[in-house]
Order: structure tokens, then C-alpha cells, then sequence
């Protein structure tokens, strides 16, 4: 057996099982199911991410020295940028390890609910449907099928509420991380933090990143929007607790 015809009946087992809780929604259950199932696989990397990026935060004084050090070499300044962190055994990408673990079970369930058919049979889980919303449809047909406040509308609806009260949450809190890293640095090293080339940039933007995921919901299969609101919404908790 394929992988998609594996997963295909990988769902519709767990929907099966939960059908008695959810009824006519245990497909969609079964998905917000599997992707907690998913996030408890990766928080192992979660947390180790984690303890990184507090031991990044700790060599911010030894960062600032080196770039005192080398102000008129960059690229000798980059150089022993990389060596301290190989040194100290912090890896400065381990916090995009989690993130990027978590996209073959997106694709997968992309590739399910928009698929008419799996193992050239027809594909039974797009009958399911979230409330008025199947489950295999997208934003811009439940926009055709009775407008942003029809029964499917709505359930587009309740997702983006969800995604834009935790994408507010993230941004908030990312500010103020940056914030407060930023002014601890400066009063211990008397110096704003370093990073590897691009990184400064990326911290720039990263507060904003949380807000694409409306992007994301609006595009795709409603069953992937559900593994990426799930998943959206159990980083944003993780993070407060694992961070704080």
C-alpha cells in the first residue's frame, strides 16, 4: 500500500473511532487529532529548540566582544561567529528544525483533500465536511456556494477569528521578546545583539510571519487549513510555556 492510500485509511480509521464523540465532524476531529499527535512527535525538538535559543541569549555578551574584536573585518567577525557556536554547541537554525519536520504531514493531507480519487479509488474523505464546510473545499468556494456569511462562509469565519486572535498573541509576544533581548544585551555588552549574515533581517520580519497563516487558510484545503490552525495555535501555547 501507497503512502496516501495508508493515510487516506490512517484517517478514516481514527474517524471511525471517534465518530460516537464528534458524529457527522469526526473527520474534521480526526484531523485536529493527527496534528496533535504530530506536535507531540516534535516537541522533543520544541523544547531542545528552546534551550537553544536561551543559550544563543547567553552568549550575547561573548558575541558583542568578538564583533568589537573584528569591527573592521566582517568576514573574520562571521568566521568566529560560526566557531563559537560550534564551540558552545548551539546551533544557530535548530529552532527551524520543528517547523520543517511538520511539513510532510501538511503535504499529506494537501495532497489527500485535493485528490479526487487515491489508490484509483474515489476518495471518500471529501464527503466529509466541517459543519457546512467540506472538508476538501477552499475559501473561494464557500465564497461561490453562499457568500463570507453562508453556513460554509461562516466556518471560514470562526478559523480566521481563531487564526487572527493567535497570530495578535504571537506578535505581541514576539515584540516584546525582541524587546527585552535587545535591552538586556545592551546593558550587559553595551552593544545591540550580532547574528549571522540575514539573520537581522529575518528578526525583523519575524513578528509579521504569524499573520500569513490567514494567507494560508484562505488557499487551501479546509482539511489543511485545520492542521495548520491546530498547529498554529499549539505553537503559540508551546512557546509561552517553554519560553517564558
Amino acid at each position: 500500500m501507497s503512502v496516501f492510500p495508508a493515510f487516506a485509511h490512517l484517517v478514516e480509521q481514527l474517524a471511525d473511532l471517534i465518530q460516537p464523540l464528534f458524529g457527522a465532524t469526526a473527520a474534521a476531529a480526526a484531523i485536529v487529532l493527527f496534528t496533535a499527535l504530530v506536535r507531540l512527535l516534535v516537541h522533543p525538538l520544541s523544547r531542545a529548540a528552546a534551550r537553544g535559543q536561551k543559550a544563543r541569549t547567553a552568549l550575547q555578551p561573548k558575541i558583542a566582544e568578538l564583533r568589537t574584536r573584528h569591527k573592521d573585518d566582517p568576514r573574520k567577525f562571521q568566521q568566529a561567529l560560526l566557531d563559537l557556536h560550534a564551540e558552545e554547541k548551539v546551533s544557530p537554525v535548530s529552532g527551524c528544525l520543528p517547523g520543517l519536520l511538520q511539513l510532510p504531514a501538511f503535504f499529506l493531507l494537501y495532497h489527500l483533500f485535493s485528490s479526487a480519487t487515491v489508490g484509483g479509488e474515489r476518495n471518500g474523505l471529501l464527503a466529509h465536511q466541517l459543519f457546512a464546510a467540506p472538508l476538501g473545499g477552499r475559501w473561494a468556494d464557500a465564497l461561490a456556494g453562499g457568500g463570507a456569511f453562508g453556513p460554509a462562509g461562516l466556518v471560514y469565519v470562526g478559523l480566521f477569528a481563531v487564526v487572527a486572535v493567535v497570530a495578535t498573541f504571537t506578535f505581541l509576544r514576539t515584540r516584546r521578546t525582541m524587546a527585552t533581548a535587545a535591552a538586556t544585551t545592551s546593558a550587559t555588552a553595551g552593544a545591540v545583539p550580532e547574528q549571522i549574515a540575514g539573520a537581522a533581517a529575518i528578526g525583523k520580519v519575524a513578528p509579521f510571519l504569524s499573520f500569513f497563516t490567514l494567507v494560508t487558510v484562505a488557499v487551501v484545503p479546509l482539511a489543511a487549513a485545520l492542521y495548520v490552525v491546530t498547529s498554529t495555535t499549539w505553537s503559540a501555547v508551546e512557546r509561552a510555556v517553554l519560553y517564558r
